[in-house]
């Protein structure tokens, strides 16, 4: 059966498809909360029209430029619905339902219907692969802004930045680091920066190696850095990696590290009590 065929079957029919369709997603249980019954039907109407309008002009390909269209409007509908809170079942029950109306429409006529079915199927996996991506990509924005709100570069004094660390340091939050604190820098003119490991749980080599990036980065800037938080534990295992930190001044705490800037910059701190 030819594509021509099948595309002038849903031209004779498309108001009865339509709305056999929008009957089917309503017991289907649209979710309501998310999308009214008004948009879900616009957005029927729109992706059964572009639908017919690419099997009259480019077959059953949907790899054909004229099924570009459907594809777009699928990509948009997808993003939309994995931003909103919609499930991958709901997604795909969208396009997935209108295979309802077309077993009813095509009973008669298996060659078509089979045709028809193929179709559905290849534009329901393609909306699931449109909604997949958009939610990884959800889910990468929100991991940026976690690491964003985790690592924040604070100022303790005129010229004293200082960076508390907690939990793991791989390599993209090293970014995250350097560009915060450099960007820190720059914007007060900072010319020591404490990098704060108390909340690293472990330091093997590769979480010395990004902070020894992080340090040189510093460095380029102008900007002196202390490590504090060193440990016991901590310090064990950099000697026994066999980790050089070079000439980076490191310290028991952050108050130690805090005191020795202090002193660096030839500020002196006297008690109110004090005579």
């Amino acid at each position: 059966m030819t594509a021509d065929s099948l595309a002038d079957t849903f031209k004779q029919n498309e108001s009865v498809l339509l709305e056999q369709w929008i009957e089917a997603q309503r017991k289907a249980g649209i979710r309501s909360d998310l999308i009214d019954d008004r948009t879900m039907v616009e957005n029927s109407r729109d992706l059964l029209k572009v639908f017919i309008k690419a099997l009259s002009e480019g077959g059953k390909d949907v790899e054909h430029a004229s099924w570009a269209p459907v594809r777009s409007l699928l990509e948009r509908l997808s993003q939309a619905q994995s931003r909103q809170g919609f499930t991958p079942t709901e997604t795909a029950t969208f396009v997935f339902s209108l295979k309802q109306p077309l077993f009813t429409l095509l009973a008669q006529q298996p060659d078509q219907l089979l045709a028809a079915s193929q179709l559905v199927d290849k534009l329901g996996l393609y909306s699931m692969e449109r909604f997949v991506a958009s939610r990884e990509e959800v889910i990468r924005e929100q991991q940026e802004s976690m690491l964003e709100l985790s690592t924040p570069v604070v100022q303790l004094w005129k010229g004293v930045l200082a960076v508390p660390l907690i939990g793991s340091l791989d390599s993209n939050r090293t970014q995250v680091v350097m560009e915060a604190l450099l960007q820190k820098i720059v914007e007060t003119e900072s010319d020591i920066a404490i990098i704060d490991i108390t909340g690293v749980p472990t330091v093997d080599t590769m979480v010395a190696q990004h902070l020894l990036k992080t340090i040189t980065a510093a460095k380029l800037m102008g900007a002196r850095c202390i490590i504090s938080g060193i440990r016991p534990q901590i310090a064990a295992t950099i000697v026994h990696l066999g980790v050089e930190l070079g000439d980076v001044i490191t310290k028991a705490s952050l108050s130690d590290a805090f005191q020795l800037a202090l002193k660096e910059l030839n500020v002196r701190l006297v008690s109110p009590n004090a005579r």
